[in-house]
């Protein structure tokens, strides 16, 4: 049993209902090492949780609470603040524009949670965005929802897995934008915002290095059109003038290969893809989000809705249970 006041709430957001989401935290909530560490509040549907869990086969007993304060800790027990806006008919494996606005709606009463201090921060699984958007919430995923709701002007996307941590300076634009919006000063942000969030775990000065956009890092201009120099080299010096350990731009193809090898504490990538590709070779199911620059921690799975292997019992909880292992962490 778990209730002790000195570990940290952590609101988990179901994600999208007719998905593999309900999974996550029924597995992860389970999970004696993630209870042990942290007082675990979901936000979502209490009936899909149950449904969840009759076809995992778990042993759980999923109750609705009123609130943080009303939710008690035992084993096998999972508290829901249940926000009932799921029919009980709902299909799995679909899009669907009722779970959509109703996983806007865990995430909105989780952020209002973590913004008073009822919780100490927010694990989230995955929503689905086509469905977000069907039910008229126009955001391109967590990262930018989150921003809105805690009016934070600018956050980074930052994936850590066992092997290396990698921050996004830019996210879910198309690549022709993402290249046009790449500029020093966003670059520098974005540096400064991985290197303040591995200060704050624990590393003490961090290495960093930072890709090109280029292959090979535009090889002195032999590739692009002078990107680098003009984009990121003027970040760089800023950041390394204040002592920030900022080295580059790398190639990219070998920058995560040095990761690997613990050359460096964090990779800094353009675009979306540049850094997700070697992240999720590397490991999805260990994978974790970080969103960096917000006001509250925020943590996530490192993978999609899964409607292929919704409501079959073959979903793993194993990203869930490391989400909300760092989660702990960072409230430490």
């Amino acid at each position: 049993m778990n209730s002790a006041s000195s570990t940290p709430v952590i609101a988990v957001t179901m994600g999208h209902g007719a998905g593999g989401a309900p999974a996550d935290p029924v597995g992860a909530l389970l999970d004696e090492a993630t209870t042990s560490r942290c007082r675990p509040v979901v936000i979502g549907d209490a009936a899909r949780l149950r449904k969840a869990a009759g076809i995992l086969g778990a042993d759980a007993e999923v109750v609705a609470v009123d609130s943080v304060d009303g939710a008690v800790f035992a084993p096998g027990r999972i508290n829901v603040i249940d926000l009932g806006l799921l029919p009980a008919d709902l299909p799995w494996g679909a899009v669907s524009p009722v779970a959509g606005d109703a996983a806007y709606h865990y995430v909105r009463v989780a952020s209002e949670l973590a913004t008073s201090g009822a919780a100490q921060a927010i694990c989230t699984a995955p929503l689905n965005k086509e469905a977000l958007h069907a039910a008229g919430h126009i955001f391109p995923g967590h990262t930018e929802l989150l921003a809105h709701l805690t009016g934070t002007e600018e956050v980074s996307m930052m994936l850590a897995t066992p092997a290396m941590k990698v921050i996004h300076v830019t996210t879910h634009i198309g690549l022709v934008d993402a290249v046009a919006a790449i500029e020093p000063g966003l670059v520098e942000r974005t540096v400064r915002r991985g290197d303040r969030t591995l200060r704050d775990s624990g590393v003490e000065s961090p290495r960093i290095g930072v890709c090109g956009i280029n292959p090979h890092a535009g090889e002195n201009g032999l590739f692009g059109y002078g990107e680098e120099d003009d984009k990121i080299v003027p970040a760089l010096e800023v950041l390394r003038a204040d002592g920030i350990d900022a080295q580059g731009p790398l190639p990219a193809d070998t920058a995560f290969f040095l990761a690997t090898r613990g050359e460096y504490d964090l990779i800094v990538a353009m675009y979306h893809d540049q850094g997700h590709g070697p992240v999720k070779v590397l490991g999805i199911e260990t994978g974790v989000n970080i969103t960096v620059g917000l006001p509250v921690i925020r943590t996530s799975v490192d993978h999609g809705t899964a409607f292929d292997i919704a409501g079959t019992g073959k979903a793993s909880a194993d990203s869930m249970v490391e989400a909300i292992r760092q989660a702990t962490d960072l409230c430490a």
